[in-house]
């Protein structure tokens, strides 16, 4: 495993105790080497000051940082200032998304309404000085009226000046692949990485999937729910499925895994570690 082909994800701690659980958590997950990690961003201003703060530790810990940025319910000052503060960080990568409305906000909360129109900010207010990332979703945004709207609003994200784009968790392959040939037919060329949920709890992926739109084919759903409160057995089917299926989506193409750790080091790595185990024996020895 190389820093080319592995990105992580984490989000905001809430409390102390939750926070010093994230720094072991980094530390531990510093020896895979990945190539950047991105921090998330609460709903409606929920975690803005924790993300700032955890991209701040992250990059102290040695990790190229990407804060996630919100359009929604942020005015055109406060994204000005948040990218000038990660500017002066020295943060080079963020993460551009619309973001998920809160309870009783109107749709058209904040300056901006839609991804693309924020990557066009960023690139307005800092040039190439951002490495922009962008969400995309193979199965289909939840939202969206149709696959071909889903598909434009993605291509109008890119056209905007977006670098590259992080796909949300899915479970069927030949959903990413598909999404990934509708994207190149539109002359669409940057990198477009499958996200990677690791499997620990079963009504926590049903809960996180029925909202975001992820589908659990039914032989999966039914094969989790076996294990009952089996969570150790669980644990090491999840990690045995979840590698076997990044390790196809690299084998057919996919250039690269961007693991959603859930602040949770054990996991990520045990799946990293048997990903392509035999061409990652320095990373190996770096975690015994």
């Amino acid at each position: 495993m190389t820093a080319s082909n592995i990105s992580l994800e984490f989000f905001p701690p809430r409390d102390i105790a939750a926070q010093e659980r994230l720094v072991r958590s980094a530390k531990q997950l510093l020896g895979l080497n990945p190539e950047y990690v991105s921090v998330t961003f609460g709903a409606g201003g929920s975690t803005r000051s924790g993300t700032i703060e955890t991209v701040s530790m992250m990059h102290k810990l040695g990790f190229e940082a990407a804060p996630h940025l919100s359009c929604v319910g942020s005015s055109r000052e406060f994204l000005r200032d948040t990218l000038n503060t990660y500017r002066d960080m020295g943060i080079r990568r963020v993460v551009a998304l619309r973001g998920d409305l809160p309870s009783g906000m109107g749709g058209d909360s904040g300056d901006l309404r839609y991804a693309n129109e924020l990557v066009e900010f960023i690139r307005e207010h800092s040039g190439d000085w951002f490495r922009i990332e962008v969400a995309a979703y193979p199965e289909v945004h939840p939202q969206a009226e149709s696959a071909s709207q889903d598909l434009e609003y993605f291509v109008n994200k890119v056209k905007a000046g977006a670098d590259s784009a992080i796909t949300q968790y899915f479970f069927n392959a030949d959903a990413y692949f598909d999404f990934v040939d509708r994207v190149r037919a539109k002359g669409v060329t940057v990198p477009i990485v499958p996200g990677i949920m690791p499997i620990t709890n079963h009504t926590q992926l049903i809960r996180f999937s029925d909202m975001c739109g992820a589908e659990i084919p039914r032989w999966l759903r039914k094969r989790l729910a076996d294990f009952g409160d089996d969570r150790a057995s669980l644990r090491d089917f999840g990690i045995d499925f979840v590698t076997q299926f990044a390790q196809g989506l690299l084998d057919n193409g996919a250039p690269s895994l961007h693991i959603y750790t859930l602040n949770n080091a054990d996991v990520a790595t045990a799946i990293c570690r048997q990903l392509d185990l035999g061409k990652a024996s320095a990373v190996a020895e770096l975690l015994d």
